[in-house]
């Protein structure tokens, strides 16, 4: 399905009135059969996107947790092949999108070309790579549109007029943002600085950017509790990412059992909080 099946999850949210909870998780931390268990966590406690991530060794838009679980996945055997296996095992029993969120650095390794056919096989429905200007990789994006692909592009409360304008014609499925101009995790402390709620901030440019772009924004980096991810959505977004949150959940010392019961406990608030 590819883009019509993130296109049609929007669209249902939408009609319902319910915001769409992204979550993102690193694929092998702390190992890809831990990963596989998580992300079923994720998507039985009521996820509506899974953003599979892609341990990178120099994760340059990661903070400090989503970078440390990085090098313990490459440790693991976490790769993008293990990501798309893993999301190969999850389409046998869901149909919630998936997007591969990575590094250019992975997808030149495993080959521009051979990535778009893989990620349909895979069941993979879009991709979000970090640090990929708009302007490079033509034989990749050309690939993508082909076999109906998503491409989930970036913009930054510092992204200008020009910036957004190119970063959006090429974008498909849904635009994410970015509430701070750090890294994940962060705390922006000039935008704290500047409002008494950034996040709330953050929520309200969201949607005035799906108003101009007439795509469904997401909003992540910093929401990292039920309470914020309910201010975020009340500014009218189509959807918030919870990404460093889970990833220290999955971190934390137990069985993995029990690592998958936390993470499935922390996904069902979010989405309580977002549904209440």
């Amino acid at each position: 399905m590819t883009l019509a099946r993130i296109e049609g999850r929007f669209k249902s949210l939408a009609e319902t009135q319910r915001t769409a909870l992204v979550g993102f998780l690193t694929t092998g931390d702390p190992s890809v059969e831990d990963s596989y268990r998580c992300a079923r966590a994720i998507l039985e406690a009521g996820a509506d996107v899974l953003e599979l991530g892609v341990p990178f060794s120099d994760p340059t838009a990661d903070g400090p947790v989503i970078a440390a679980a990085s090098y313990r996945a490459i440790q693991s055997g976490g790769s993008l092949k293990a990501a798309l296996e893993l999301a190969k095992r999850l389409r046998a029993d869901f149909d919630t999108p998936i997007v591969l969120f990575t590094y250019y650095n992975p997808i030149v390794a495993f080959g521009e070309a051979e990535l778009p056919g893989a990620l349909v096989d895979a069941g993979i429905d879009a991709v979000l790579v970090v640090d990929l200007p708009p302007e490079e990789a033509p034989l990749l994006r050309q690939g993508l549109r082909e076999l109906d692909l998503g491409v989930v592009p970036l913009l930054t409360p510092t992204s200008g007029s020009a910036r957004e304008k190119a970063v959006l014609a090429d974008a498909r499925g849904f635009i994410y943002y970015v509430s701070v101009t750090g890294v994940t995790g962060a705390v922006d402390a000039k935008a704290q600085a500047a409002s008494d709620n950034p996040l709330r901030a953050a929520g309200q440019a969201a949607k005035a950017l799906a108003e101009r772009a007439g795509m469904p924004v997401v909003v992540g980096f910093g929401i990292d509790s039920p309470a914020k991810a309910r201010e975020v959505a009340d500014q009218g977004v189509a959807g918030v990412v919870v990404g460093t949150a889970i990833v220290k959940a999955i971190a934390a010392d137990g069985s993995p059992e029990q690592r998958s019961q936390r993470v499935h406990a922390f996904v069902k608030e979010l989405r309580e909080a977002l549904d209440a």
